[in-house]
């Protein structure tokens, strides 16, 4: 099998390993290049808050928007923690969910959502998303082929 588009290739770059999924609940873990342990994630709101609190940490991508509350806090922007990489691209790329497993890249933080690419490591295949909701729906095409059904054809997956 061609792995060519198995890479992580950005500092934020993770990987989403899915293990369970039943109905609203999924079962997973994250996993990115400053921490050897994974953030369990149950469901993809908790999966999303935590992936933005990491990009937050980071400061990368920056968010083209600040973020707004209804709490006085300090902003995210100036929280940054310096992060030292305790795992490799390769270690990353090791990990494996039982149902599913994406490398997310996210390119930019733009008008109030993200846009970048993702690899569906199980069939090798790779492709851009313009919106949050739009990487939800290709997580979800994806995991419903888990079930033993065929994988989407080009024309059901968006187009670039």
């Amino acid at each position: 099998m061609d792995r060519s588009q198995w890479y992580i290739g950005v500092p934020n770059g993770v990987v989403l390993c899915i293990d369970h999924i039943d109905r609203c609940r999924m079962d997973g873990r994250i996993y990115h290049a400053y921490s050897k342990e994974a953030a369990k994630v149950t469901n993809m709101s908790q999966f999303l808050f935590e992936l933005e609190d990491f990009f937050d940490s980071i400061c990368f991508p920056f968010p083209s928007v600040n973020e707004r509350s209804f709490q006085d806090k300090e902003p995210k922007a100036k929280r940054r923690e310096e992060r030292v990489r305790v795992m490799s691209d390769e270690e990353l790329l090791e990990k494996h969910g039982d149902l599913g497993t994406f490398i997310i890249r996210v390119q930019h933080r733009q008008n109030s959502s993200w846009q970048g690419r993702i690899t569906w490591m199980d069939k090798n295949k790779t492709l851009y998303f313009r919106s949050v909701w739009e990487m939800i729906k290709l997580i979800g095409s994806a995991l419903e082929t888990v079930g033993g059904e065929d994988m989407p054809t080009e024309e059901e997956w968006p187009k670039e």
